[in-house]
């Protein structure tokens, strides 16, 4: 049976309160970009740069998974072939919505990294400036988040996903944001169809075959229900 690989962004999210880049009044509007996700803004100013993802993992830790998230997890568990979910997003509401294989390209908010050594490790409710690492003591922890001009996480692995997918689905996502924007182009080259699920059309909505537009708790159950329902 076909493989499934599944991008998600943060519009799958939305709905369970977590807010996109372009939402008015959420954490988002109130920073530059460049001031709270990139490596500059974390060497400028990093007490800025952990009280931001302070309030952002607090924000998540009260987020439920949506019917978006559960649809998916559905689809991993009655699927017969291998569905891969390959996300965006730093929260973890795949994984609370019952979700498995699971690659985050971009880090999580529950993981702290260490700027020296690299070390990795479960992340506080709050990170402070000077936070010592475990393994090396450095006073250099950060989140294990991917900033803008930092390479995401599992790279070579996503593309072996890509190679092999008969069925690409970018669910929430901009298509502005690259290297994940140009996923669909490598899913194509594979021979895969593609469909975008959306609130309103990507920038790369034209590459995909097929464009569902509407609600991701609405329009995301309905897909699984039909591929599910034609297997």
């Amino acid at each position: 049976m076909e493989k499934i690989v599944i991008l998600t962004g943060a519009g799958i999210s939305a709905e369970s309160g977590l807010g996109t880049f372009r939402d008015e009044g959420g954490l988002w509007a109130q920073h530059r970009i460049e001031d709270v996700a990139t490596p500059e803004g974390f060497a400028r100013n990093p007490a800025l740069v952990h009280g931001f993802y302070n309030a952002r993992r607090m924000q998540a830790g009260g987020a439920d998974p949506n019917a978006a998230h559960t649809a998916l997890a559905r689809l991993q568990r009655d699927w017969p072939g291998e569905v891969v979910i390959v996300t965006q997003n730093v929260d973890n509401l795949h994984e609370a919505g019952g979700a498995t294989r699971v690659i985050h390209m971009h880090g999580t908010l529950s993981g702290a990294l260490c700027a020296s050594c690299e070390h990795r490790w479960t992340a506080p409710a709050e990170m402070s400036v000077g936070e010592p690492c475990p393994a090396c003591r450095a006073a250099t922890a950060r989140p294990d988040i991917v900033w803008f001009g930092e390479m995401p996480y599992h790279m070579d692995q996503i593309y072996d996903h890509l190679a092999q997918a008969g069925i690409f689905a970018a669910i929430g996502t901009s298509g502005q944001v690259y290297p994940a924007a140009a996923f669909v182009h490598e899913a194509i080259a594979a021979g895969a169809q593609t469909v975008e699920l959306n609130l309103e059309p990507s920038v790369g909505a034209s590459s995909f075959d097929q464009t569902l537009l509407g609600p991701a708790t609405q329009i995301v159950p309905r897909w699984v229900d039909d591929l599910l329902g034609r297997r």
